[in-house]
């Protein structure tokens, strides 16, 4: 039972006992709450059918009191098995999500909706921690009461068992013969659902681009249209569940009358076995059963909607997650590519057949034509993908057989899109080393040219730059980058057009910084701008995923061939 619980609900083990716990404790204490009125029949049938004296009631009296003092106890107990441990489990299924996003390759956030990851972390958690604390213990108690119930009545008196039951199996009958089309019409909706709030997140980030284009509109009138289609699978919905539970409804309140009429015929028969107590008893069972049946079948209707969310934090926890040691000693920071090839999508080949060396010491840069798949070979030297095929090795070391973290620990990077957080401009430093002191921080920031601004903001460097550096330019926001890196003083430096929006002036300042940066390191650079890259060691030129020169920028320069292209069109752009 317990593997069954983890595999349809996706639990931990912990949590799989838990929750049979809870429905073992909800259990008995819906028992509990049947046993006062079974004790009030079994005392009107001994004392109005067997004529005993009222002395008998004392006995009762005492046995109910302690039902209800067990009651309270059992409630306690429910409640703890049922709400707060299941809150536990919801805690641990946040974390083990959170988990699983740790350990997935850093491109893969490049490519994913932020809002669909952040929602099924949170909006599809807390409607399985909802559902489960309030509804699934519930649903299965009540299944195994009414069941416990049956199999009571049906030895006291078979005949009018069937009158009360024989609803039951017909009104379960037309309820789950909608369930596929339900659980179809759920998922739809729970993808219309996600395709809004991927609208809104979209917008919101290129607010700019969409003023700055007059595109108001057409983007307004794409999100009504998304929003009238999630309201007419909404609609349906609710009218698909509304019509099969209110169907089921009215079938159950069918057995109340053939209770009636049969109990009707079998006093008129005069049948020996059969007496008013006994009918009185079955009228009022059958005025009260129905309604846990009722609320059981709108518990399954909440077991549908909740299969699709399980189903999606699944897909979640199976993505593949990079792993491997946690202990790394390379020889050296030598980065080789051996023969290989990558691709984003299974039909787009990005790479083919890469293979050259950045070694320790010496400046490597990536050029070429856009889309050549430079980035893609910076990102592969740091294991933000796995490759197709070849080796990518660091020191020697295949870095697929390296946790990635522990690979991170040597690697120092500088993206041309760079991410800042709402804190101050000391945090953000920070960043590149937490246990770097004041006085490390501010050095790594006067090599990075960040004393320009910094002195002119509000409150230097303990001042708020908003989110995402909202209240710098682009070349202060890469600044703060390049001081990060700086600070963490890797032994691999990667820098992504490290220097794209920063003024001549600047650029010259950080490239010195840089000089001291890069000193005795395995230096990858990536850069458009020429003379960035004229006094690398070694350079490769990318086209189409493929290297079609290396060598250093003398020998390139005179083979007349794409580098030297370059170096000719910027020349003369001068």
């Amino acid at each position: 039972m317990i593997k069954h619980f983890q595999n349809i609900y996706a639990m931990s083990e912990e949590g799989a006992r838990d929750f049979g716990k809870s429905i073992f404790w909800t259990t008995l204490l819906y028992l509990s709450f049947m046993l006062p009125p079974v004790l009030g029949f079994k005392f009107l049938d001994e004392y109005l059918v067997s004529g005993n004296p009222a002395g008998r009631v004392q006995p009762y009296l005492i046995l109910t009191a302690i039902f209800f003092a067990i009651m309270f106890v059992l409630a306690y107990i429910q409640y703890d098995s049922t709400y707060t441990r299941i809150y536990g489990e919801s805690a641990r299924q946040r974390l083990n999500l959170a988990e699983t996003l740790r350990k997935l390759p850093l491109a893969f956030f490049g490519k994913k909706d932020i809002s669909d990851l952040s929602a099924t972390i949170m909006e599809d958690a807390t409607a399985v921690e909802q559902i489960f604390s309030h509804t699934i213990p519930q649903l299965y108690a009540s299944v195994i009461i009414v069941c416990l119930f049956a199999v009571m009545l049906f030895i006291y008196n078979w005949i009018m068992s069937i009158a009360l039951f024989w609803v039951v199996p017909v009104a379960a009958l037309v309820f789950f013969l909608s369930r596929k089309f339900q659980g179809r019409t759920q998922k739809r909706l729970y993808d219309q659902n996600r395709n809004i709030s991927e609208s809104v997140q979209e917008e919101l980030d290129l607010i700019h681009e969409i003023k700055s284009y007059n595109r108001e509109e057409a983007f307004a009138e794409r999100l009504n249209g998304n929003l009238d289609r999630y309201e007419k699978t909404l609609m349906t919905q609710e009218l698909l569940i509304g019509v099969n539970i209110n169907l089921s409804y009215m079938i159950l309140k069918l057995g109340l009358p053939t209770v009636i009429l049969t109990g009707a015929f079998l006093l008129y028969r005069g049948t020996a076995d059969f007496s008013v107590f006994t009918y009185l008893a079955f009228l009022v069972v059958a005025s009260r059963i129905y309604a846990p049946m009722m609320q059981c079948f709108d518990d399954f209707a909440s077991l549908i909607m909740l299969n699709v969310r399980i189903n999606r934090m699944k897909e979640m926890e199976a993505m593949p997650r990079q792993t491997g040691t946690t202990v790394f000693e390379p020889q050296n920071y030598d980065i080789c590519f051996n023969n290989v090839d990558f691709s984003y999508r299974g039909d787009v080949q990005t790479l083919k057949n890469v293979s050259f060396t950045a070694k320790q010491g010496e400046v490597t840069a990536l050029v070429g034509p856009s889309g050549g798949g430079k980035s893609t070979v910076a990102k592969l030297s740091a294991r933000f993908w796995d490759v197709d095929g070849g080796r990518v090795t660091l020191g020697g070391e295949d870095i697929s057989l390296v946790d990635p973290e522990t690979l991170l620990e040597n690697f120092s990077i500088v993206f041309q899109d760079v991410t800042l957080f709402n804190s101050s401009v000391m945090d953000n430093i920070r960043l590149g080393r937490k246990d770097a002191s004041d006085e490390e921080v501010l050095e790594a920031a006067r090599l990075a040219q960040c004393e320009e601004f910094a002195s002119k903001l509000h409150d230097g460097y303990d001042t708020l730059i908003g989110e995402n550096g909202e209240r710098l330019s682009g070349g202060e926001r890469q600044r703060i980058s390049i001081a990060r890196a700086i600070l963490k003083n890797a032994p691999i430096i990667l820098l992504d057009e490290a220097t794209a929006s920063l003024d001549a002036e600047n650029e010259s300042k950080i490239q010195q910084a840089l000089s001291e940066l890069t000193r005795g390191k395995t230096v990858l650079i990536i850069a458009h701008r020429m003379r960035t890259v004229a006094h690398a060691d070694n350079i490769v030129v990318l086209k189409e995923g493929q290297i079609v020169e290396t060598g250093t920028p003398e020998d390139l320069a005179v083979q007349n061939g794409i580098f030297a292209s370059m170096m000719e069109r910027q020349n003369s752009e001068v």
